[in-house]
């Protein structure tokens, strides 16, 4: 282990209601002013692994943009893993084209899925895992801030790890807390015991999660600030510029 201890990583993760969005939109923004900074320049540690690029979705970017207090905090979080651990950044600033595309498509699957629902329950169940696409300055999509980050972890050799469920899936056990249910000795104890290292390292660096995705964190913007309790977030939405 490096400085942290198997007591603290392992500590159960809390239960946690989902936001109120509509009160996490009101909470006012004082904007910090930081710049997006790509993580491809961060130490060999810390791993990018852009996936909407990857996955061919139209305007995603080739890199993993973060204002530049959550690039610090990232860092933090991954010097503190154990040996055999790496963080893996999968998503951080996204463009609003690839957010209406996520929430789009979203919205249309579980239209086919559940073709009796009406259109305020179909947004309902997209917003439990995509976030409505927003540039309003007083209420933006928490990617489009910079704020908010995707990650996930990898084995020393930089294999991604089975966290329980994969990356962006729709389904009751992408809940952050899910596996908190199973005891030590069960077949999921892993899968917990990987979401809990996750999940105290980014909580010890002020992070704070969305509770139906086990991969999204935040710092500084609207959702932290209502998990946080803080009066006002730090960042608004912004577009990356050389």
């Amino acid at each position: 282990m490096k400085t942290l201890k198997n007591e603290f990583l392992l500590q159960p993760i809390p239960h946690q209601a989902e936001p109120n969005w509509s009160q996490v939109s009101r909470i006012p923004i004082h904007e910090s002013d930081e710049p997006l900074v790509p993580l491809s320049l961060a130490p060999d540690f810390i791993k990018i692994f852009p996936v909407y690029k990857r996955l061919g979705i139209p305007g995603a970017v080739t890199d993993c943009f973060i204002r530049e207090g959550v690039y610090r905090r990232l860092l933090a979080v991954a010097r503190s893993l154990p040996d055999s651990y790496n963080l893996v950044i999968l998503d951080g600033w996204r463009p609003w084209r690839v957010q209406q595309h996520l929430f789009d498509s979203l919205y249309e699957t579980l239209h086919h899925q559940h073709p009796d629902a009406n259109e305020a329950q179909l947004v309902t169940m997209t917003r439990e895992f995509v976030s409505i696409a927003s540039r309003d300055p007083r209420a933006p999509s928490p990617h489009l801030t910079g704020g908010a980050v995707d990650v996930t972890l990898c084995d020393a050799d930089g294999l991604m790890l089975n966290m329980g469920t994969r990356f962006d899936e729709v389904s009751p056990a992408s809940h952050t807390d899910y596996f908190e249910q199973f005891d030590d000795g069960s077949a999921e104890q892993i899968a917990r015991d990987r979401r809990r290292l996750l999940f105290n390292a980014m909580a010890r660096q002020g992070f704070t999660n969305l509770p139906s995705e086990w991969w999204h964190y935040d710092f500084g913007d609207q959702l932290w600030a209502s998990y946080t309790g803080a009066t006002q977030a730090l960042y608004g939405p912004t577009e990356f510029s050389l």
